[in-house]
């Protein structure tokens, strides 16, 4: 593969195209080869692809003009980049023998409809750009090798994928569940043994352990993490996946009688089986499984249930703002099974997700009270427009009657307090 226009300084000018392109073929060339378990080919075109000039400038142009948090300053405050300062750091990255890693700044971002708040180590921008370098040379390995049921920060894959998988695995028969969540993931993953099972040639191998390691500057105290990966690098997601990889081999191999399902997507995962006993057992081997990685459930959102039966006060689950849950329904309105009434699977958006989306949609009016119309309308279009988007293919008639109904009364409202001496007719 040959790189082009190596020593222009004209940003603008860069065959971005044929960048991706490059980047591209060497991708696919690292994922084949992984895939016929040719690991040293996959090392060397790993080496190939950290040289690339290619590489090196697709990942300083998604760290300074693509992702959302490229404004986002680290501890040196730099939060954004000239093109010529682009340029210079894309040459930069050619000496990642000697790369040396800065420190991570903390921030804390509220949770949504929680009291409490998410931290995030938000690490420099030059880190940011060999991080992304680093992920584009490790991620093709690692999607070779990933299990089938991980859906969470993959690309290609979404959060409608794993819907799909629960439907596709409880449409015929109900099953018990095991609706669980992994407490402070990406806080507590063992280093050690993400290292080891990372298993990256030496210089990636040492960055990575670099940024694990890095001191974190939290509010003017300098902290050295012994565990967990600073949410908001451009790598933590595919590290976090890399410790959790092997779980759902794990918990499939309890039972040989009963077909266990386990999917996952990012830190929230769901076990499905028919046999309870068998799902309890999974539980006990989950459990043990995370804590060879150092990490734990949560029990505040751990709990077993039934998809069509209530079962410890719980019917059906919510999983990434879906409930999950089945019906009884009449012979003729599906099939019967074994002369019994047939079931039917329904997926509609949570109550805590509609309630999520109506406290922004009353916060955003209440925010412009004193706006024009205008402003107020093209604030909530984009949040009304992507909640619909993504709900769209569920079973959400009523709740987008529901809140049709509440979002013309907020706004009804506004337009009465906007403009208090007309009358509404």
């Amino acid at each position: 593969m040959a790189d082009v226009t190596r020593h222009t300084e004209d940003w603008a000018a860069l065959p971005w195209k044929q960048f991706q392109r490059n980047v591209y073929r060497l991708q696919k060339r690292i994922y084949q080869a992984t895939r016929r378990g040719d690991f040293k080919r996959a090392h060397n075109l790993q080496r190939l692809l950290l040289r690339s000039w290619s590489a090196r400038c697709l990942a300083v142009r998604q760290v300074t003009q693509d992702n959302r948090g490229k404004h986002t300053p680290g501890v040196d405050g730099v939060a954004s980049l000239t093109p010529r300062q682009r340029v210079r750091l894309a040459k930069t990255l050619r000496r990642l023998s000697r790369w040396t890693t800065d420190r991570i700044r903390r921030v804390y971002i509220p949770k949504p409809g929680k009291a409490e708040k998410r931290p995030l180590g938000i690490p420099t921008m030059r880190d940011r750009a060999c991080q992304a370098l680093v992920k584009q040379a490790l991620e093709p390995e690692w999607e070779a090798q990933f299990e089938p049921n991980s859906y969470g920060f993959r690309p290609g894959r979404s959060a409608h994928d794993a819907i799909e998988a629960i439907f596709n695995f409880i449409r015929l028969k109900p099953k018990y569940a095991l609706d669980a969540d992994i407490e402070k993931c990406f806080d507590r993953i063992s280093h050690d043994a993400l290292l080891k099972k990372l298993n990256a040639i030496g210089p990636l191998a040492r960055l990575v352990r670099d940024w694990l390691k890095a001191g974190i500057l939290d509010e003017g105290e300098l902290l050295f993490p012994e565990a967990g990966t600073p949410q908001g690098g451009v790598i933590s997601p595919l590290l976090a996946n890399v410790a959790l990889h092997g779980f759902e081999t794990a918990i499939t191999a309890v039972s040989r009688r009963y077909r266990i399902a386990v999917i996952r997507y990012a830190d929230d995962f769901v076990i499905l089986c028919e046999d309870l006993a068998t799902l309890l057992e999974a539980q006990a081997c989950a459990e043990a499984w995370l804590a060879e990685v150092g990490l734990r459930l949560s029990s505040a959102k751990t709990h077993v249930t039934h998809t069509l039966d209530e079962y410890q006060g719980h019917v059906g689950f919510d999983f990434l703002g879906f409930n999950v849950r089945q019906y009884r329904v009449g012979q003729y309105h599906t099939r019967t099974f074994r002369g019994q009434p047939g079931i039917k699977t329904l997926i509609k958006p949570s109550d805590k997700a509609i309630q999520r989306h109506l406290d922004e949609i009353k916060t955003i009016i209440r925010r412009y009270r004193g706006a024009p119309q205008a402003a107020l309308v093209a604030a909530l279009n984009p949040i009304i427009r992507g909640w619909s988007l993504y709900y769209r293919a569920s079973v959400a008639k009523r709740a987008f009657a529901r809140i049709d109904s509440q979002v013309y009364r907020k706004q009804y409202q506004w337009a009465q307090y906007r403009h208090r001496h007309k009358s509404p007719g």
